[in-house]
């Protein structure tokens, strides 16, 4: 009898020309129309049946016809890439200027299109339905929200998500149950002074100064206002004010990031934010404006989804393989699926050589076929679960 590593040999070809072809034209944020139009003929080739949600994104179902089951498992992959210049070199590397899938999802996609040709051809050995998500959106945040209000997961039992690891060795999986990746927000702080001569300061409220004490202040919320125990990073990524050496700052801009594992952390953000930045403008003499954007909250992995994973890990990979995932400070949308269904976000290393958004990384596409057999077993085990 073929193994599933068997099935994933025989499509591995397949998801490699998906992969370059993806690669060669990234498609930015929520605007995915060629993506999408390529993940669909690729479909009508395999003979799944799909709708697209709108012009960016696919919702497929591969329905077993081993018995009756109203039973859903849930696959995602999601397909934008950065803005970002490709420096990788490869043959099959971005055409597009300024774009480049520096975070794999090109990966993401091509691998879920194998294991939907997998579980296409073992569509007697299941009942129930595996449910086939491709989403666009992911590095804005913005994906996962629109596909689940289009019904991706509605009667959903579990779900699945592979991001790849390219500073873990290929065919190594990390994963955890509980916190694995942050909640992220997304601010913006504009700070209003009075200009003046820059040999009066007297006569001005120096937007620079106030801004200089907000970077600082905006610090305690670290140091001070969340438990030491639960971390919290506030980054200032962006800083402007000022456009001449000899006068008084009228204006200020920050922006920035908070990035927490904690829902009683990611819910004091808003209010100890605005309450600094009000008190430190007022301070200065100045006034500011905070704009709050919260892009996602902490991805949290399922106990029993963890541990469906780690059982159907173990049937078709070498133990030694399976290792235990450390918390990063990166976001992931995937985390909204996870308020629908139990959820398990798993790591997959593919040593690209450089971390994930670097435009010089280069994920191993030998990785696809772990990745493949773990989608594939975990959605025959799920459904297969009574």
């Amino acid at each position: 009898m073929k193994t599933i590593q068997d099935y994933c040999n025989d499509v591995y070809e397949n998801a490699v020309r998906i992969r370059r072809t993806i690669h060669r034209h990234p498609e930015i944020g929520m605007d995915c129309p060629e993506t999408t139009n390529f993940i669909c003929a690729e479909l009508e080739r395999i003979g799944i049946p799909y709708r697209k949600t709108g012009t960016s994104g696919v919702i497929a179902e591969i329905k077993g016809t081993k018995g009756e089951s109203d039973e859903v498992v849930m696959l995602r992959a999601d397909m934008d890439a950065l803005r970002t210049q490709e420096k990788t070199g490869l043959p099959f590397a971005s055409e597009i200027d300024g774009r480049m899938h520096a975070c794999g999802h090109d990966m993401h996609t091509a691998m879920l299109m194998g294991s939907a040709e997998i579980l296409k051809s073992m569509q007697s050995e299941f009942a129930g339905t595996v449910r086939l998500v491709f989403q666009p959106g992911e590095e804005i945040s913005k994906g996962a929200e629109y596909m689940i209000a289009q019904g991706a997961m509605e009667n959903v039992k579990m779900g699945l998500g592979i991001h790849m690891d390219p500073l873990s060795p290929v065919h190594t999986v990390s994963c955890k149950p509980g916190p694995d990746w942050a909640a992220v927000d997304h601010f913006l702080i504009r700070i209003h002074g009075t200009g003046a001569h820059g040999a009066t300061p007297q006569n001005g409220c120096d937007a620079t100064v106030a801004a200089a004490a907000m970077v600082m202040s905006l610090q305690t919320m670290v140091s001070r206002e969340c438990d030491p125990m639960k971390p919290l990073v506030v980054t200032v990524g962006s800083m402007h004010s000022g456009n001449a050496y000899n006068i008084i700052s009228e204006e200020a801009t920050l922006e920035g990031t908070c990035r927490s594992f904690d829902e009683d952390v990611y819910e004091m953000i808003p209010e100890a934010m605005e309450r600094i930045v009000r008190h430190i403008a007022e301070g200065y003499k100045c006034h500011a404006e905070l704009e709050l954007d919260r892009l996602s909250k902490p991805l949290y992995n399922d106990q029993a989804a963890y541990d469906a994973l780690h059982e159907s890990a173990l049937k078709v990979m070498d133990e030694k393989n399976w290792k235990y995932a450390k918390q990063e400070m990166i976001g992931e949308d995937f985390a909204f699926f996870g308020h629908y269904a139990p959820c398990v976000f798993a790591h997959l290393g593919c040593d690209g050589g450089y971390p994930l958004h670097n435009n010089h990384v280069n994920f191993h596409e030998e990785a696809m076929k772990t990745g493949m057999a773990l989608e594939v077993q975990f959605a025959l085990d799920t459904l297969a679960e009574k």
